[in-house]
């Protein structure tokens, strides 16, 4: 008899572990979300920066001071990075006073004392990438948020975020430059789960806006021009969930490129410091709505029914402008 509960015992313990693992594996496999407000009038503004953390240079700190500027006339809620958080190589560490010195001591506006979501960049990853995921950072800065790939919840919108780095083939051959891919059970199974789960989310989500945002472009005007991993893989799962917009870093620069067979806007906001490449792709014609090969920033303003759009340059001037409508009872 004790034998058969001694059994019994060692069953159930082992079913329960089994129950843990399976918990935990699927806690792990989804996107991480985080709510934040909309305005009490159920509006949203936001600013998009990325390729920017280079201690103030290259005109970071100017780019900053106009962010500051317009954030204040805008209200705005967050900021998104799109990469590229620390040049040239990443962080060393959690204590690495690049931290402080490209991101704190320049992005100092009122305005600009809000939330910030950040992606990986490729530049990020040949350092420490385990520590800009660290919260140990947001005890240094409140405000700072990065993660892999995660959702924010902002009412009338769902931002999407995901670190496309780990998508481009190339970086597992370079010869010149040393990728830490620590913190990744593999590359392949990243991003079989991040599509798979990337997909659920979309297709769950009932938010009048959807917005993806990466830091390798899909589609793009600039010196790095389109991903094909991203093109082959990630675009189709944008296209098949209604996805309005994709912004993303990466070419130094800013753009927008329309679809030819889907409604999506390929938005470029690379241009938080370093620019002036001195390249464009002009194979797109008709598709290229917009160009800057130089430093700059993009605000975006959103309502049930409209989107409003605004690229600006170094001093804060309005480059373009992209307006967009939806039905006000459309759930798509």
């Amino acid at each position: 008899m004790a034998c058969f509960f001694d059994y019994k015992t060692r069953a159930i313990m082992f079913l329960r572990l089994v129950v843990l693992v399976c918990m935990l594996v699927c806690s792990f496999a989804h996107l991480q979300r985080f709510e934040h407000p909309a305005k009490a009038d159920g509006t949203l503004s936001f600013l998009v920066i990325g390729d920017w953390g280079r201690n103030g240079s290259f005109n970071q700190s100017q780019v900053a001071h106009q962010m500051g500027r317009i954030g204040e006339k805008l209200d705005i809620d967050f900021v998104i990075s799109t990469g590229d958080n620390f040049y040239d190589n990443g962080l060393i560490g959690i204590n690495d006073p690049k931290f402080e010195e490209s991101f704190t001591k320049v992005y100092t506006a009122k305005s600009l004392q809000k939330q910030w979501y950040s992606v990986l960049g490729n530049h990020d990853y040949r350092g420490d990438v385990e520590a800009q995921l660290n919260p140990v950072l947001r005890k240094i800065d409140s405000r700072w948020l990065c993660l892999r790939s995660f959702i924010v919840n902002a009412e009338i919108a769902e931002f999407f975020f995901v670190d496309t780095t780990p998508f481009v083939d190339k970086y597992l051959t370079d010869k010149d430059h040393t990728y830490n891919w620590q913190g990744l059970p593999s590359l392949k199974t990243y991003r079989t789960n991040v599509l798979k789960d990337l997909d659920l989310a979309l297709r769950e989500s009932s938010a009048k806006w959807k917005i993806v945002i990466g830091h390798h472009a899909i589609r793009s005007a600039g010196y790095h021009g389109d991903t094909p991993e991203l093109i082959n893989h990630l675009l189709p799962v944008l296209k098949a969930n209604n996805v309005d917009l994709y912004m993303n870093g990466h070419d130094h620069c800013l753009g927008h490129v329309t679809s030819q067979d889907s409604p999506i806007r390929f938005l470029t906001s690379g241009a938080g410091s370093k620019a002036w490449r001195g390249f464009i792709n002009s194979n797109y014609g008709k598709a290229l709505k917009f160009f800057h090969d130089g430093q700059g920033f993009v605000s975006v303003e959103l309502s049930q029914t409209d989107a409003q759009i605004v690229f600006y340059d170094v001093f804060g001037e309005v480059l373009h402008k992209l307006s967009l409508s939806k039905n006000l009872h459309s759930t798509m």
